[in-house]
């Protein structure tokens, strides 16, 4: 019989309040009644399920995985790697890692986005993976690009890539988004920004790792993703908590 997990309360200063008036989409997105828990049904919990037969190796490799024979998206060729822990920082094996973005532009390969930048033929800006037995996850792509949106007059989203996390079903999906060390934008961002916490911002940036770094071809970035706990990655869709 396996022992049950621990139990961590949770820190309400780790998460943002649903309501931040600075990121403006929050006054009318937000909840207007306190949240409801509800069980789970016996569809959620069995079903629908993934496997590994449904990932191509490929789909992790953002550079060539939408581009024509012969040619490669355009930008700075980046990897982003790290491992999916739990809150004792032991392995998640198995998880589906989700990753879009946009381009090296800053364009989103979507019929609503107007912004100027140019559209990457040969960028999807998507890809997705496994982790392996020891909770590592690995994508190659292309740094994404700052763009402009529309909250107050001058605001700009910092580079940044959305990860979609998911358990044993597809009803246990965590969304989070990663930025890159170094980035001014970031701690300008007022999404970002709606995070109290100093060390829960920190969570979300990727540290250059010039050790995974290939010479000639390729940065690395780490980003580890904690599942559980008073010290979790803050997750867009779980404002009650995880």
């Amino acid at each position: 019989m396996s022992k049950p997990g621990e139990f961590y309360q949770r820190d309400r200063e780790w998460h943002p309040p649903a309501v931040t008036p600075d990121y403006k989409t929050s006054v009318t997105r937000a909840p207007q009644y306190s949240l409801l828990s509800l069980e789970q049904s016996a569809s959620e919990i069995t079903g629908p399920v993934f496997g590994h037969n449904d990932i191509d190796p490929m789909d992790r490799d953002m550079i060539f995985n939408y581009a024509k024979d012969g040619q490669s998206a355009i930008g700075e060729r980046i990897i982003v790697h790290g491992r999916v822990l739990d809150e004792n920082a032991r392995p998640v094996p198995g998880t589906l890692v989700e990753a879009w973005q946009a381009n090296a532009g800053g364009r989103y390969r979507h019929k609503k986005d107007t912004y100027l930048a140019p559209i990457d033929s040969n960028f999807g800006g998507c890809g997705r993976t496994i982790t392996d037995e020891n909770g590592y996850y690995y994508f190659r792509t292309v740094k994404p690009g700052a763009y402009p949106w529309r909250n107050w007059v001058n605001s700009w989203r910092p580079a940044h890539i959305h990860l979609s996390v998911f358990g044993s079903s597809f009803s246990q999906r965590l969304i989070t988004q990663l930025y890159f060390e170094g980035d001014p934008l970031i701690d300008k961002c007022p999404i970002v920004k709606t995070i109290p916490d100093e060390a829960a911002r920190k969570q979300l940036i990727a540290a250059l790792d010039m050790n995974a770094t290939i010479p000639l071809d390729t940065i690395a970035y780490k980003f580890d993703i904690v599942l559980r706990g008073r010290r979790s990655t803050v997750f867009e869709n779980r404002l009650e908590g995880n």
